[in-house]
């Protein structure tokens, strides 16, 4: 392709509103360009790395034995009204009717339409298992779009759903999705780690979530020093811990804290470890009416979604409204521990061992100092409560935990029968009884992939492209193509070459300065860069580049296009 024939827009600077570097840099390279608030163009320079991403995703899954269709954006209400979610989704759901008053949305996933198209389908375990998938436009309201594509309301995404006859096959295939999804990360170059997650509204039982590692990604994961575990820090399990409860040292002391409503000011007013504080958390019940108390250590954060799967707690969870709280503790927010109170307590595994907590005591404006739990207060039921921290036993019993931040690029759930039995797929078995068939959904984000390939891949200059996404594998850049006829030949030269070769090669015929030409290649991160100019060519050499190493040579014109297939190969 030459530059003349393409169409390149690069800018000097991002938009103010633009902070990640992806957003930024996507914006400057001209790969997208903003039309509404988290709605994006894909320009030329930008659709040629999704297609790239989206035909290694494509050959994977063909590979893998899936079949693809192609479902429709819009989606009619009544089968989202079927699975119960047409009301659970939230506003991120798009609504919408057509002329006639009929309701519809946007489809954000395809759950309900890929069931209903199998139910009408697929009658018999001689047709199962099956794994269709499609790679489409989606769209989430999002209530604040941010980060470019990172979090846009439109996105393209490849999801794949299978059906089975029992639970035993559905893992295989599970299985098989999580490797094909670790060839198709491969594949694409990146550094990625696939992690136990937690399935949140999409449903079923386990999950796996691939993220590729950034440290601008919004997820933390959590990994062992000494082996393969990894997992969301919203799922990472910590332990109980060992050993014999510490014998208190105080006795149960109210202290007077006015206008103390927070740890850090609990802290600050009684100069103490913030280890020491515990803080009280107060949640609806699954029972009307009634509360409960969770307690972790002040220096720790609390995990809502262990919180939720907790029994007796109210799911969704819910906090306690504060009318609610001062009827059965008699204080309010700030001011709460367990002492007297007959609800339900929670403890975290941190709390067990240790003694003399500072606590909340019931009364606006106080705290007990020297408590300790079965003394003071009846013994709660300890559990994991909290996020895990850099040094937590790993939850496998091999070594320790390290943190390190990611973007959510791909997830692999086992639905099992949460979709199938709300909408009646039923196959029958080889005795002819009718069975509710296992489901899984796998999906993976290809417009987050481009983002987050930037993410990991960029410098000053730009972008930072692996061969396989680039847009370009090889760019000429002449140094007057249109005033030297020693240059224009040589590129064209090289060009025909390397086209010939199947190379995906840009020639920059532009006429503009070296510089804007140059600092353009840098910027859009292709791996190979050849320059050619008139001191250059009279003594037979052109500038070769590669992008990633950032160093440059001087090859011999005759030898250039063999040294780009021998780096190809």
């Amino acid at each position: 392709m030459k530059a003349s024939q393409f169409f390149i827009s690069t800018l000097k600077e991002a938009p103010a509103e633009a902070s990640l570097p992806s957003h930024k840099l996507m914006l400057r390279a001209g790969l997208i360009k903003a039309n509404a608030s988290g709605l994006y163009t894909w320009m030329p320079m930008g659709l040629r790395v999704l297609r790239k991403v989206e035909n290694i995703v494509r050959e994977e899954m063909n590979r893998a034995g899936a079949i693809e269709l192609l479902m429709p954006v819009i989606q009619p209400a009544d089968l989202w009204k079927e699975s119960g979610r047409w009301d659970f989704y939230g506003d991120e759901l798009l609504r919408i009717e057509d002329r006639h008053d009929n309701p519809f949305c946007f489809s954000p996933t395809c759950e309900e339409m890929i069931t209903d198209i199998v139910r009408k389908e697929v009658n018999s375990y001689k047709q199962l298992p099956k794994n269709f998938y499609h790679i489409n436009t989606k769209f989430r309201d999002e209530r604040r779009p941010r980060f470019g594509v990172m979090r846009a309301r439109e996105f393209v995404m490849k999801d794949a759903y299978s059906f089975h006859a029992d639970f035993d096959s559905l893992k295989q295939t599970y299985q098989d999705m999580y490797d094909t999804y670790c060839r198709v990360f491969n594949r694409l170059g990146l550094q990625y780690r696939p992690v136990a997650a937690d399935t949140g509204s999409i449903g079923g039982t386990g999950s796996h979530e691939f993220q590729v590692l950034a440290d601008s990604g919004e997820d933390v994961i959590a990994y062992s020093d000494s082996s393969d575990y990894a997992a969301n820090v919203e799922l990472a399990q910590t332990l109980p811990l060992s050993g014999s409860r510490a014998e208190p040292t105080q006795t149960l002391t109210k202290v007077h804290t006015p206008n103390v409503k927070t740890i850090p000011q609990l802290v600050e007013f009684l100069n103490i470890p913030i280890e020491k504080t515990l803080k009280s958390i107060v949640v609806e019940s699954e029972n009307d009416g009634e509360l409960v108390l969770l307690l972790l250590r002040g220096d720790h954060e609390f995990n809502d979604i262990k919180a939720e799967k907790l029994a007796g707690v109210k799911s969704p969870l819910t906090m306690a409204a504060p009318e609610w709280i001062m009827a059965q503790f008699g204080a309010n927010g700030g001011s709460l521990g367990p002492v007297g109170f007959k609800g339900k307590v929670y403890a975290d595994f941190a709390t067990e061992k240790g003694t003399d907590w500072v606590i909340g005591a019931n009364d606006d404006d106080f705290h007990y100092t020297g408590f300790h739990f079965g003394r003071d207060s009846a013994e709660p039921e300890f559990v994991d409560l909290r996020n895990v921290v850099a040094g937590d036993p790993s939850p496998c019993g091999s070594g320790s935990l390290k943190l390190a931040r990611g973007i959510e690029v791909g997830h692999v759930f086992q639905l099992r029968d949460k979709y199938a039995k709300a909408m009646n797929a039923t196959f029958l078995d080889n005795n002819g009884k009718s069975q509710i068939m296992e489901m899984g959904c796998y999906g993976i984000g290809v417009t987050r992939v481009v983002a987050a390939a930037i993410e990991q891949n960029h410098d000053e200059k730009g972008i930072i492209w692996t061969e396989a996404m680039s847009p370009f594998t090889v760019v000429i850049v002449p140094m007057n193509y249109k005033k030297s006829d020693d240059v224009k030949n040589a590129a064209d030269q090289i060009y025909a070459e390397l086209q010939a070769a199947g190379v995906d090669v840009l020639l920059d015929d532009r006429d503009e300065r070296a510089g804007v030409l140059l600092n353009d290649s840098e910027l859009l991160g292709i791996p190979h860069r050849i320059v050619i100019g008139d001191r250059a060519l009279k003594e037979g050499n052109v500038e070769y580049a590669n992008r990633r190493a950032g160093e440059s040579e001087n090859i011999a014109v005759s030898e250039i296009v063999n040294l780009i297939k021998a780096k190809l190969a």
